[in-house]
């Protein structure tokens, strides 16, 4: 068996295409949607993160506005912009680049963030909602990988689900996503004992926890669904995945590469939360 590949760069074009008519409806009614993304430092990883999603912005006619501020810049400065973010009716979404400066509490950052604009998911009464199943904004990656499965016609109820990871940004987020669908699931993490009797169990295994190719063919479940959420430079330059892809294709039935699996498929659903907190703001 060799797996077939869940292309996100092709559904995430597809799902984009969706989101310029709905912005495009949006602006012809008075409320174009609006994002500003606030970046604090030089780092080379966040300034291409930011690029990337200030271009995609663009691509679906969503207004975009960005903040950058130098590394040393005092934590009650960016909170004061936040402020005045949280009231301008243009703004609908606010991401904060991570990560941020040491002298920064990124809690506390994100909480200044009005749930109402937190397009990232991040701010605690949007993972309260999200826990009790009425999400308001759902956290990027997480929504992403649920739109890829639903592309794809996977059903979750009952399947058994491994999830590789236990982050905020996509670990607990997504566990609760696939309780929300049904799914048994089993979280793993750098304390797990014998990873790999939990991940030859897994009809859907998600991988997130940012080191290369530490999911092998062999534990993976003939015909699982793998999800790969890591990337990884490895010392010759190139990109690679928590899963050791070449040999988890062998198994799986449906596996996403890296890099353009799950990683255009984040920015499209920042586009479609910002979209959907303009829609809220409208009132529509």
């Amino acid at each position: 068996m060799t797996a077939k590949i869940l292309d996100g760069n092709a559904l995430s074009a597809k799902l984009r295409a969706s989101l310029r008519h709905r912005a495009a409806e949006l602006a012809a009614q008075g409320c174009r949607p609006g994002l500003a993304v606030i970046l604090v430092g030089e780092n080379p990883a966040s300034q291409v993160y930011v690029r990337n999603k200030i271009k995609a912005c663009e691509a679906v006619g969503v207004h975009s506005e960005k903040y950058e501020f130098p590394a040393d810049t005092p934590p009650e400065k960016v909170l004061n912009k936040i402020a005045a973010l949280n009231a301008d009716p243009k703004i609908h979404g606010i991401l904060v680049q991570l990560p941020l400066p040491k002298q920064f509490d990124e809690d506390a950052v994100l909480e200044a963030i009005s749930p109402e604009k937190d397009v990232d998911g991040f701010h605690a009464e949007n993972v309260g909602l999200l826990a009790q199943g009425h999400p308001r904004f759902i956290s990027c990656t997480p929504y992403g990988i649920m739109e890829m499965l639903k592309s794809e016609g996977v059903s979750l109820k009952g399947k058994e689900a491994v999830v590789v990871g236990r982050s905020n940004i996509v670990g607990k987020p997504m566990t609760l996503l696939l309780i929300g669908a049904s799914a048994t699931v089993t979280v793993c993490h750098s304390q797990t004992r014998d990873l790999a009797f939990h991940t030859r169990r897994a009809d859907i295994l998600v991988a997130a926890v940012g080191r290369p190719k530490m999911i092998t063919g062999g534990m993976v479940k003939p015909g699982a669904v793998v999800i790969d959420v890591g990337i990884n430079r490895l010392p010759d330059g190139k990109l690679c995945g928590d899963v050791d892809f070449e040999s988890a294709k062998e198994v799986a039935s449906l596996i996403t590469p890296v890099p353009g699996g799950v990683g255009p498929m984040t920015i499209t659903m920042l586009l479609a939360n910002t979209i959907e907190g303009a829609v809220r703001a409208a009132g529509k």
